[in-house]
Parts: C-alpha cells; sequence; structure tokens
C-alpha cells in the first residue's frame, strides 16, 4: 500500500471483529515501532503486547471512562499493545521529557504498520495509569504512555475532515499562512 493510502487509512477505531491477527502481521507492526528514532538512540520505550481476554477486560476497566467505546474496543479488540517509557532513560530540554515523545513516536509507527495490514487501532490515554501498571507489572519508575487495541474492523469510519492549513501550517514565521494554490491536503 502507498504511504500516503496508509495514511489516510488510518483512523481511530473502536469497533472490532475478534478474529486472531496471524503472529506475521503482528511482527511487521513491532517491527516498525522498534524502529522508530529516538533520542540520542536510547530507545526509552517498551511495547507489552496483550492478547489474553482476562487482562484486556481488566485493563479496559483502568479507561477513566471505562463505560465508553474506548473501553469497550479493549475488551473487544484481539489483542491491545501498551507503549512504556523510561523517563530516566532519555533526555530532558527546557523542560520536555523526551521519553514521551520517544514513545509517542514508536507507536504511531505501530499504529501506521497496523493499518497498512489491514488493521484498526485507537489511541487511549485517558487511564488510570498506576492500576495498569499495577495489572501488567510495571516497575514504578516507568510510565505508560497510550494503549491502542488492534482487530480487524467491524466498523467502517471516513477519516477526519481535513484541517484549514491556513490555521495550522505557516511559512517563514508564525502567522505568515502556508498557502500553494496546487497544494491540498492529503486527505481531500
Amino acid at each position: 500500500m502507498d504511504f500516503y493510502e496508509v495514511i489516510k487509512k488510518r483512523t481511530s477505531i473502536k469497533k472490532f471483529k475478534n478474529t486472531p491477527i496471524p503472529s506475521g502481521k503482528l511482527n511487521n507492526m513491532i517491527d516498525a515501532a522498534m524502529m522508530s528514532p529516538s533520542w540520542k538512540n536510547k530507545t526509552s520505550y517498551s511495547f507489552i503486547i496483550i492478547d489474553d481476554e482476562q487482562k484486556k477486560n481488566e485493563i479496559a476497566d483502568c479507561v477513566l471512562n471505562n463505560t465508553d467505546e474506548a473501553a469497550e474496543a479493549l475488551r473487544t479488540a484481539p489483542i491491545a499493545a501498551v507503549v512504556v517509557g523510561d523517563p530516566e532513560d532519555s533526555g530532558k530540554i527546557n523542560g520536555k521529557e523526551y521519553y514521551l515523545a520517544d514513545s509517542a513516536i514508536a507507536m504511531e509507527h505501530f499504529i501506521l504498520a497496523a493499518a497498512n495490514e489491514g488493521y484498526g487501532t485507537c489511541w487511549i490515554a485517558s487511564l488510570d495509569e498506576n492500576k495498569v501498571k499495577t495489572l501488567l507489572r510495571i516497575p514504578e519508575k516507568y510510565s505508560v504512555v497510550a494503549i491502542t487495541p488492534v482487530g480487524e474492523f467491524d466498523e467502517s469510519k471516513p477519516h477526519n475532515e481535513p484541517k484549514d492549513l491556513r490555521e495550522h501550517v505557516y511559512k517563514n514565521y508564525w502567522s505568515m499562512a502556508y498557502s500553494d494554490k496546487k497544494h491540498l491536503a492529503i486527505n481531500r
């Protein structure tokens, strides 16, 4: 699949079939995540892949609004992927902790690879981190950055509306709107 088609295809899916994911496809997603860049190549992130039904239900109960679609997605998808960052194994510049960026980039690689393999995902970060850490036996020094269910779509969902580039992309300096009459947003 063309890279831009993968980006267009990726959208937050919350309804899944419980069809097993072949290990080769899952390995492709994991490999993509492990190839993501990180601050000084520190790789301050790790992944936990959850396929145990009871564990997925327990994790779904950790979503802060555990009755919503995101929690239900974790319950019904065949797997969930948790990205965990190590604040001590990354840099901090101007108050910004780069393990968060490193973990987010790795999760995005994972999510885009899932889209390429034909699977849906949904980024979930609104959760009770301490409960997740306890359930997954994550050492105290680590931080749970995000979770995504992964599985075969059980809904058809278009990508979000294109963003107005004049409000989000600037040229040379702030508030000088980027404009190129030939340019169209990728998802138009």
